[in-house]
Formats: structure tokens, sequence, C-alpha cells
């Protein structure tokens, strides 16, 4: 991971979380809360877990943890908080991807695990690198979540984020 490529999956992260927001609010709140089998149950599990989980790297990033009881604990029941907790966190992020330096970039990444509570060390580039592919994961069942809704989602893949796609996406 290099500082432009988490600058670029940052935006990419916004990119996505903002279609399939609109997406998500197209459906009813029953819809989107209804226990369809997934890991994290619903659609509404599939975007609080998508938040938390981001909400906790981006802690250990800054060195201002997050602290969470379970990686399904609901950060907020209705939909628009939600939606604009996500808006406000993808900001933080897009700041922070923004701050990423080669120097900091192999510097090393030391947090205590919410599923494993030990100290864990990782390479600050790998834990950059997990913290993107974690959210492009769990997007990825949430498309398949709202196929079942019968909701087309449309293209998802990085290439045909807007900012490479106008020809100012690179530097």
């Amino acid at each position: 991971m290099t500082p432009l490529g988490a600058r670029t999956m940052a935006q990419y992260n916004r990119w996505m979380n903002e279609r399939l927001y609109e997406f998500c609010g197209s459906l009813s709140d029953g819809e989107r809360k209804r226990d369809v089998g997934a890991f994290f149950k619903s659609i509404h599990g599939t975007l609080n877990h998508l938040l938390l989980g981001d909400k906790v790297w981006l802690g250990r990033f800054l060195g201002e943890p997050f602290t969470v009881t379970s990686l399904a604990q609901e950060l907020h029941s209705d939909f628009a908080q939600l939606r604009a907790e996500r808006s406000t966190t993808d900001a933080r992020i897009i700041d922070w991807a923004g701050s990423l330096t080669p120097a900091s970039l192999a510097g090393e990444l030391s947090y205590t695990s919410v599923i494993n509570p030990r100290v864990h060390r990782y390479p600050l580039w790998f834990a950059v690198s997990h913290f993107f592919n974690h959210q492009t994961h769990h997007r990825g069942q949430l498309t398949t979540l709202l196929s079942q809704f019968e909701v087309d989602p449309g293209i998802t893949d990085l290439i045909y984020l807007p900012e490479f796609q106008s020809g100012t996406g690179s530097e």
C-alpha cells in the first residue's frame, strides 16, 4: 500500500458507500432489518458492521481507540443516523488517508483486537491494506443482499471510480 493507493481506496470507499446507502434507502426499514441469514443477519446489520469496523480501525490508526463490545454491536438503529455517521466517518477516512506518507506506512501498528484480546503488531501498510479489503469484502455481501430485494447496485468495480473515468485520477 502506498499513500496514493490509500487515498484512492478512501475515495472508492466513500463513492461506494454513498451509492449503496442510496440503494438501501429505497428499501423500507423492515426490509433493511429483515434477517435474511447473512453473517450480520440483515442489510442494516451489514451496514452497521461496516461502519463499526471502520471506526475501530480508524481509531487504531489515529491513536483514538473506539471501544465496542462486539463486532455486531448496533451503533444506530435509525437509518438516517447510520447514514450520517457513515458520511462523517468517510470524510475522516479521506483526511487520514491524505496524511499518510511512505515513512508512516513503513511504520508499525500495534493494537489489541476486539475478537482476540491480545496485542497484535503489523506493518502499517499491511493493516491499511486489510482495512480497505475488509470494506470491499462486506460491501460485496451487501450487493448480494440488495439483489435479494431485486435492487441492482450496478457496477461496483474500483476501475470505475469516477475520478479515473474523467481522467483526473492520476497524479
